[in-house]
């Protein structure tokens, strides 16, 4: 099949982009569907305890994250359709384990072999969308993905909740497989060969990211119930703190670095980075606790629960649609203030607060996100050349899942020791802090391109 051409045709574009877009909701669309059958998984057979059910989420997330960079340089150098139809393959086998997973270990196991597929899909995805549009609508192609990317969380809601009010919870995960077999076909048929460009998979930086991911995962999570002084927990920040260290050391040093941390010389690569971690960091804390709060505080069934959380998403997807009129700066900053501000809110929630007031929360955090994610998005890709396409996206989606899976990891945290309220509290100061060095850093950028 012949490399693609951006003379492809608008209709084709079209249609390779609804299967992109496609591909990656269902990608980021399973961290929150499992989000909304923690309940049921709780008082499952498999009886996981409370760190268990954070690792059965995070398994996903973060092996989703640690390998979005090199998934982005694999597509770059072996062909993006490729790897993109390898990752919907690993994701089904991943999804089909988990649903027939006899206990927690092989749940979460399945749980990381499924974030590994969606690790490959997501970037090839973004670079086979920037790669068939001519550069005149590639910021507009980008906010479209983007805007997948966000409303993915309350579509997985929506699915979740519905296939949780009807079905067996291992339907869940059973359920996926038959949609990443359809959008495999679809993609065979669809999408063009595309250019292949030189890039290193740098197998030693990836296997130290990943590492240091997880140790340091291990103590957050591990925190509340082995003790935040214990040897496992002080062991494995320390673990983590030294390969950190050592994977930026071996960035430096390598000829071909997986992810060379000169990049983020540029203030705009910084900007658009911590931006999203941040932005991320907020909404997943918020999918991670809002199922348990309307099922158990409100007492909403599980479907009733996937469709309370649509305010979220239609004032996201209308400004998404509308954020590149904006200037770069103050829609940021806006996004990043109303992310505070409706986390601020969401703190105060309890079960006699009315669901409207509740739904105002999400609004606000949904129109924060869709001011400020297309242009964070967009300044990670303009920070790098075209040929490092697969990098960009991976490095994008690698800082959203990183921020899920540490959202994700504080919230539960401080939720089992101090509550739901402080746990908004906690997750709302860090959003505050990555925000105003947000701005400071798109500041600088824009006084060095005067």
């Amino acid at each position: 099949m012949s490399t693609v051409t951006l003379e492809a045709g608008r209709a084709a574009r079209t249609r390779i982009m609804a299967v992109m877009a496609a591909s990656v909701v269902l990608a980021v669309a399973l961290v929150a569907a499992v989000n909304l059958a923690i309940p049921t998984l709780a008082a499952s057979e498999l009886r996981p305890s409370q760190a268990q059910i954070l690792w059965i989420v995070d398994a996903y997330v973060i092996v989703f994250a640690c390998l979005l960079i090199p998934a982005g340089a694999a597509g770059d150098r072996f062909g993006r359709k490729g790897v993109l139809l390898a990752g919907l393959g690993v994701f089904a086998a991943g999804c089909l384990a988990a649903a027939l997973a006899p206990d927690v270990g092989t749940l979460i196991a399945a749980r990381a072999l499924s974030g590994a597929g969606a690790a490959m899909v997501m970037p090839a995805s973004l670079a086979i969308t920037v790669g068939v549009y001519p550069a005149a609508e590639r910021g507009a192609a980008v906010a479209a993905w983007t805007a997948a990317t966000g409303a993915a969380g309350v579509i997985g809601n929506l699915g979740g909740g519905l296939v949780m009010q009807y079905l067996p919870w291992r339907a869940l995960f059973g359920v996926p497989v038959l949609l990443a077999a359809v959008l495999a076909a679809l993609v065979a048929v669809l999408v063009p060969r595309m250019p292949r460009h030189a890039a290193s998979l740098d197998l030693p930086g990836t296997v130290l990211l990943t590492a240091a991911s997880v140790a340091l995962l291990t103590g957050i999570i591990e925190g509340p119930e082995a003790g935040w002084g214990s040897g496992l927990v002080l062991a494995a920040f320390g673990v983590a703190a030294v390969l950190f260290a050592v994977f930026a050391g071996h960035q430096l040093r390598s000829a071909a670095p997986l992810l060379d941390p000169r990049l983020f010389a540029a203030a705009r690569l910084r900007a658009g980075t911590l931006g999203v971690a941040v932005t991320f960091f907020g909404l997943f804390a918020l999918f991670f606790v809002n199922a348990r709060f309307l099922q158990e505080a409100k007492g909403f069934s599980p479907l009733l629960t996937g469709v309370a959380i649509v305010p979220l998403v239609i004032p996201m997807i209308v400004l998404s649609r509308l954020a590149g009129r904006f200037a770069r700066r103050p829609a940021v900053m806006a996004g990043l203030a109303g992310n505070v501000a409706g986390l601020v809110l969401l703190s105060f929630a309890d079960g006699d607060m009315p669901y409207p007031v509740y739904a105002i929360g999400l609004v606000i955090m949904g129109a924060a996100m869709g001011l400020c994610l297309p242009v964070l998005s967009y300044e990670i890709m303009a920070a790098l050349p075209p040929e490092r396409a697969g990098l960009g996206s991976g490095l994008n989606s690698a800082t959203r899942e990183l921020g899920s899976a540490i959202g994700v990891a504080v919230m539960g945290t401080v939720m089992t020791t101090y509550g739901m309220g402080a746990g908004y509290r906690v997750v709302a100061a860090v959003v505050l802090a990555g925000a105003l060095l947000t701005g400071w850093w798109l500041r600088s950028d824009a006084r060095g391109s005067a």
